[in-house]
């Protein structure tokens, strides 16, 4: 079991100090099975009671007593760097009353505050992942807050374990600073992208970038594991802004700040602006009944009033077999009864976590092959970030549900057929 320091949960008596949330990409509002303990879709990290804070102090060179007395001892944090069987530097760290920590990872172990697993495109549910090996570190990141406002964010790459250890083995990718300081990379390592004018509906991504395990900036390697480095970048740092995103190698977090989840749409909002769609009484200009988006709850299930549309010209529906014939149907293909346009035929689902939303305006536009309903600079922004997938491939994804947008067609603007009355 963990306590409740761990679970992050701030007591009643007064209004909490909130830093941010951490929400994963592709599962929208809540995980498949339920969010439970640690395991959930977002989470939020708190000022804690008490700082757990730690930083750098005393640097063993050698496999000294003193070393091995850091690795051993329970309450003293340490990073061990693994140079050769015959020597391994050990930095120790001492408390930092300014800082909490919040450590990320697979691990189901105590210090790991978010327990993180594999991502599966479309929703599914990542527990069946567990089987087939994760590429997701036990240990895979820790972040630290100033406890005193305005409260920065830093992300380091790899996490402490039980022992209050984390250990470079030799093949990890590690080296000797200017300062002469000890730094590394993780195995698969803990990729950052900051947005360029905050989380806005005016952002644009910039580029993928390494965090090290002190913290440092790199390039990105050949591959995820290459044992070569990047080149370092001295004039970006690790602090995380709004809307940063964090890759883990099989899942993806995005960073709100409590600042910028003020501005962001909440659940209560976009519930009104569903509640506006239907009010419209949209309907299908083939049968046409009236369509209606199913409720935030019912997400996943296929209703039978439920608006479908063509991904290639955005002409919304209800679901009908008009045009289905096998035999001219590569690739499930349909032709619009309205425009002819032959393209992808799916149902229509609102994008319910808000996080996501770069902006507050009425949700408008089709994410494409996967049918999630957003705003339209929504769709913009994530339409162009090309989001880590394996090693060395980077496309864009929905960010409710991870799918691989179309390259040719990311989004498409929705076109409604109004009550014939």
């Amino acid at each position: 079991m963990f306590s409740p320091d761990q679970e992050n949960i701030p007591t009643a008596s007064k209004a909490p100090v909130k830093y941010g949330e951490l929400i994963v990409l592709g599962y929208n509002g809540s995980l498949p099975n339920g969010d439970r303990g640690r395991r959930k879709s977002r989470f939020a990290l708190y000022k804690r009671p008490k700082a757990n804070g730690v930083k750098p102090s005393t640097v063993h060179m050698a496999c000294t007593l003193q070393a091995a007395k850091a690795i051993s001892n329970k309450d003293q944090h340490s990073i061990s760097f693994t140079l050769s069987r015959a020597q391994t530097v050990v930095v120790e760290y001492t408390h930092d009353s300014s800082m909490d920590m919040f450590q990320v990872g697979r691990s189901t172990e105590s210090p790991i505050d978010f327990v993180v697993t594999d991502t599966v495109p479309g929703g599914q549910t990542g527990g069946d992942a567990q089987t087939v090996q994760s590429t997701i570190s036990r240990f895979a990141c820790r972040i630290t807050c100033h406890r005193a406002p305005p409260h920065m964010a830093r992300i380091y790459a790899a996490g402490f374990d039980s022992s209050k250890n984390i250990f470079l083995g030799e093949k990890a990718a590690k080296w000797k600073t200017a300062d002469g300081q000890m730094d590394g990379l993780t195995t698969n390592g803990v990729l950052v992208l900051h947005p360029r004018d905050g989380f806005t509906e005016n952002s644009k991504p910039s580029m993928w970038r390494e965090i090290s395990v002190c913290g440092n900036v790199f390039t990105l390697r050949e591959t995820r594991s290459a044992q070569q480095r990047g080149k370092m970048v001295e004039n970006e740092t690790h602090e995380l802004v709004d809307g940063s995103l964090i890759d883990l190698c099989g899942a993806t977090l995005l960073w709100r700040t409590a600042e910028g989840l003020s501005r962001t749409p909440t659940l209560k909002h976009l519930e009104a602006l569903r509640q506006e769609m239907n009010a419209a009484r949209p309907q299908c200009p083939v049968g046409f009944n009236t369509l209606v988006f199913p409720s935030m709850r019912r997400r996943e299930v296929v209703e039978d009033k439920q608006p479908w549309v063509y991904l290639h010209c955005g002409h919304v529906h209800g679901y009908h077999d008009w045009g289905n014939r096998a035999e001219q149907e590569p690739g499930g293909q349909r032709e619009c009864p309205m425009c002819r346009t032959r393209g992808p035929y799916v149902p229509l689902w609102l994008g319910s976590e808000a996080g996501f939303y770069v902006d507050s305006a009425p949700p408008t536009h089709a994410l494409s092959p996967c049918g999630h309903v957003c705003s339209e600079k929504t769709a913009t922004y994530w339409s162009q970030i090309p989001l880590p997938d394996g090693t060395h491939t980077f496309h864009a994804a929905c960010p409710f549900c991870a799918q691989q947008l179309s390259a040719e067609h990311p989004y498409v603007r929705l076109i409604f057929q109004g009550p014939m009355d």
